[in-house]
Parts: C-alpha cells; structure tokens; sequence
C-alpha cells in the first residue's frame, strides 16, 4: 500500500508526537508565501494519515478502505505524486473495504442524507413555449438561455399571474419549491415557496465538475449554472448541502452592501471567495453576464478567486471602501 511518507520532501523531521514536519507544500497554491519554517505536518496511524498546514491552514486526510478526496488528491499532487499512482491508491484501498465498513458507510449516508420534502406546482402553470416572446424577451435580456430550464408561465391567469416567469425549484429531480418573477414595476417582484436550507442549482451541477460557485441570487445562478443561496447568508443546513458536492467552492458576493455578509459567513466556512475587479455599475454575476458574456464572467470569477483569508479580508476592504464612496455620490 502507498506510503506518503516516501514522497515527502527530504528535508524533515519526527516530533514526539508524531507529527512528521516538513516544508508545507499547499503555500504557494493558496495564495501564501513560501514555507521556510517546516510549518507542513502529516501524522501517519497504519495506512492512514493526516496532513495540516500550520502556515495557511490547508488541511487533507486519507482512510483505508475510502477514496482519496478532492484535498488529498491535491496534496498528493503538489509532493509530486502522478495521476496513474493517485488512481492506482484508490483502486488498492477500495480492495480493503470489509463489510463492516460498507455497512457503516450505508448507514452514514441514510444519517447524513438531505431531504426536502416533494411540493406540487400551481394548477395553471405550463411550459415556456418558443412563442411566448414576450416572457423569452425578458430572459434573453438577462442573457438567459429560455430553452436552458423549464421555465413556466400561466398566461390564461388574470392579473399579475399573468405576467409572470415561474422557475421550478428542484432537488434530486423532485420539485421542492418555486419562484415566481414578475415582469411589471410592482412590488413584490418576487414570491417565493422555499424549504429550509435549500440550495438553488444544485441538479444544474455536473459530476465532472470539481469547482461550484456560490452566488445570492437565482437569476445568478441561471446565468452561469451556479448554485444560489437565495439571500445574503448561508445557513448551516445550506453549508452541509453544498459541502456533499466534495468540491472546490467558490463563493461570489453581491458587489453592495449585503454582500459583504456572505463574504463574513464564507470566511467562517473556510471555503474560497471571488471578488472580480468588475466595472462600477456592475452589482452581480448577472450583471456581468450581460456585460462580459458567460465565459467572460466566468474567467474573471476564477482570475480573482482567493483561497487565503488575509487576502479575502483585504479584498472585502476594497469592496467596502468602494461601497462607501458610492453611497455618498449619490
């Protein structure tokens, strides 16, 4: 079986404890300065082991009998471990999964499982139809694909029913919830039938994928396939949805005043923020959508995604100031 051990840097050291410390090699690639002080450790119990970075605050495991995930795929990766090694791992520890294990591990994931419970649509709402042009004007003026989703209207409805775009909520393929969004001036422009926790977007997400990104609102979402918190925070039942997806996230912030929170609740989750140097009068990923295109966007989110909570902290500084100045123009 693998031994991390025989791939580390060969400058190191046993403490006591039995840590065995080393120059950190996840530094550089989180937006650190380069260790110096042998701040990497890795604690190795049997085939097991564990790694932390005492410098920027990387942390990655393995278990016997479990795949490698996404952190210590990467780890293994930086100490210069080939993709062919990495999958000759997982095969090998797989191999070791007794029946006890499979045991725990299906009863875990009934434990841990998320539901929502199943919702009914409105009786009067059917499919956007490619002759619907006035509901289809309104998302390609949002630089919305309208065959993208199954977008619903209830055109036969009177009043402001019939003015309206509806997007299913789903989850797992079930319809959990809606959003009805109205297309005159009036208020509210939204109403909403939304379950605790959930997370908008997340049947969007492709199994290849390893990055998701993390926007407030659903027309943000629906620009680039994001998942959608569907307001300025994240709640904790939300983290643990987006947390079973095992990937990179990247958290994008509204450029206002509310978005600051999500900045403050992503720094406390430990996961990464973009803050794209976007024009002034650019407020969401939506907006940028419709200025930069969706791979436009999508290339500035990733250009300024941080990983380091200093460098978070002093983009959100900037983006604060830049609030401030805005307000008082105005």
């Amino acid at each position: 079986m693998f031994d991390i051990l025989t791939v580390l840097p060969a400058r190191k050291k046993m403490s006591p404890s039995g840590w065995v410390s080393f120059n950190a090699v996840c530094c550089t690639h989180n937006g650190e300065t380069k260790d110096k002080r042998s701040r990497g450790g890795v604690k190795v119990d049997g085939h097991n082991w564990s790694y932390h970075c005492f410098n920027c605050g990387y942390k990655a495991s393995f278990k016997l009998g479990r795949t490698l995930g996404l952190r210590a795929r990467k780890l293994l990766d930086w100490l210069g471990v080939d993709s062919g090694t990495i999958g000759a791992i997982n095969l090998e520890s797989l191999k070791h999964k007794d029946i006890a294990q499979l045991l725990e591990d299906k009863n875990k994931s009934k434990q841990d499982k998320i539901k929502f419970n199943s919702k009914t649509l409105p009786d009067e709402l059917e499919l956007l139809k490619s002759t619907d042009n006035k509901f289809k004007d309104y998302l390609q003026s949002r630089s919305i694909d309208p065959d993208s989703y199954p977008f619903m209207i209830s055109p036969n409805e009177k009043g402001r029913k019939n003015n309206r775009i509806v997007v299913p909520y789903t989850y797992d393929g079930l319809v959990v919830g809606w959003s009805a969004r109205f297309l005159d001036n009036r208020t509210p422009k939204y109403i909403n039938e939304q379950q605790p926790g959930y997370v908008f977007g997340v049947d969007l997400q492709q199994d290849h994928w390893t990055q998701c990104i993390v926007v407030e609102g659903l027309f943000d979402a629906l620009s680039i396939n994001a998942l959608a918190v569907l307001h300025n925070t994240i709640s904790e039942k939300q983290a643990k949805v987006i947390k079973r997806l095992q990937r990179d996230i990247v958290v994008v912030p509204d450029q206002d005043k509310s978005g600051l929170e999500l900045i403050n609740r992503a720094i406390k989750l430990g996961w990464s923020v973009s803050i794209p140097n976007w024009e002034e009068d650019i407020k969401d990923v939506n907006d940028a959508v419709k200025r930069y295109g969706r791979l436009g966007t999508l290339i500035t989110i990733i250009q300024a995604k941080e990983t380091s909570k200093i460098k978070i902290e002093l983009a959100k500084r900037k983006l604060t100031k830049r609030i401030k100045w805005q307000q008082n123009i105005q």
